[in-house]
């Protein structure tokens, strides 16, 4: 009876991928063999060893899909206590912490950045969910909450729009906002979540965001918007890659999917013609530094694969490998925090380590 047991137990394991081997992700582990110290903090090591609110979403979401909630509890742990005054409920992280000029470390930027806080937010949600915890669905919730309070401006002949933060953005005539900071999915499972919130006014204007930020087919950093329409900014770079990446990861039933990739054509049709995407667009289209690193090749794997553009993602897939060093199980010489974010979500995604359906719903093989 025993030996029948174990036997079921293999076949149950062989079959359906459940089972702690599920969540072994390699990339994950050299991710924070080489970026998180034993504060459970990201460090960015371009960037004078500094930690962001994003780096910290970012880890989140990837411990939830790699089920490490162990790191999970840590990184939640860190920024509340040093980024939000020890209570997320009451105070939205600071964006930057560091080496500050008096050379102790500390809050370098206390204003938030909306993306980070919108990440944060919707993985404890689904933390909550995955893991059965009602203190994370709490915690997200309120923080959820306190973002539509503070970083949601309503405007008047458009509804409510999320500005990038809190301070800064906004001016008696015009407002700046930035179309990475507005992934469709996450607006979307927030709205279903959280239905008298705006999050659902948002996502349906997302598509229209995209569109007026990609006059040319590439989508620019930030768009600044006034009475007289929206003005695209003077270039698309390191902001502008991750909607690519958003765009490619919606499933295909996704209302506005369709509109969002049409926006962004101009990325493939240069790829048809040149091997590396182009680490700087200008607002008309020409390219002002046609280099970009290995991560922009990454974050284009799904929207070339939406796409339809097999041979496209073939070439950008190779350029990967190519750049993956056995050593550190990284992406780049010298890997480079940003570049393994983009991948991860990239790689992540193409190995179906996570995917969103038709409602914006997370889904991780782990669970089931």
């Amino acid at each position: 009876m025993i030996r029948l047991s174990a036997l079921l137990t293999l076949l149950l394991v062989a079959t359906t991928g459940v089972g702690r081997a599920a969540t072994d992700w390699p990339l994950w582990k050299s991710y924070v063999a080489a970026f998180m110290d034993n504060q459970i903090r990201v460090i960015d090591h371009d960037r004078g060893d500094r930690t962001t609110s994003e780096g910290q979403a970012y880890a989140m979401f990837f411990a939830l899909v790699a089920d490490d909630r162990t790191r999970f509890d840590g990184l939640l742990r860190w920024t509340e206590v040093n980024l939000a005054s020890g209570d997320l409920t009451a105070h939205l992280p600071a964006w930057s912490w560091g080496l500050a000029k008096n050379n102790q470390w500390a809050v370098l930027d206390s204003n938030s950045a909306a993306d980070a806080d919108v990440w944060m937010a919707y993985s404890l949600l689904e933390a909550g969910h995955a893991w059965n915890e009602p203190r994370y669905t709490a915690l997200g919730t309120a923080l959820a909450k306190r973002i539509a309070a503070e970083e949601v401006f309503r405007e008047a002949d458009v509804g409510p729009v999320l500005l990038p933060g809190p301070n800064g953005f906004r001016s008696a005539n015009s407002y700046r906002l930035n179309a990475s900071y507005l992934p469709p999915q996450l607006f979307l499972r927030l709205a279903h979540e959280l239905p008298d919130g705006p999050w659902g006014e948002i996502a349906t204007h997302i598509p229209d965001l995209v569109h007026d930020s990609a006059p040319h087919g590439f989508v620019t950093d930030w768009m600044d918007v006034n009475s007289g329409g929206v003005s695209p900014s003077a270039v698309g770079s390191y902001d502008a890659i991750r909607v690519y990446l958003w765009a490619g990861m919606l499933d295909p039933a996704t209302p506005g999917r369709g509109t969002i990739l049409k926006a962004l054509s101009g990325m493939a049709h240069y790829l048809h013609s040149n091997p590396t995407p182009p680490a700087k667009v200008k607002q008309d289209g020409s390219i002002e530094d046609a280099k970009g690193p290995v991560g922009f090749s990454a974050a284009l794997l799904p929207y070339l694969s939406a796409l339809g553009e097999k041979e496209l993602e073939g070439a950008q897939n190779s350029r990967l490998r190519a750049e993956f060093d056995p050593k550190s199980g990284l992406y780049g010489k010298p890997p480079r925090y940003y570049d393994q974010n983009l991948a991860m979500f990239a790689l992540g995604w193409k190995e179906r380590r996570f995917w969103f359906d038709s409602q914006a719903n997370l889904k991780m093989p782990w669970e089931h």
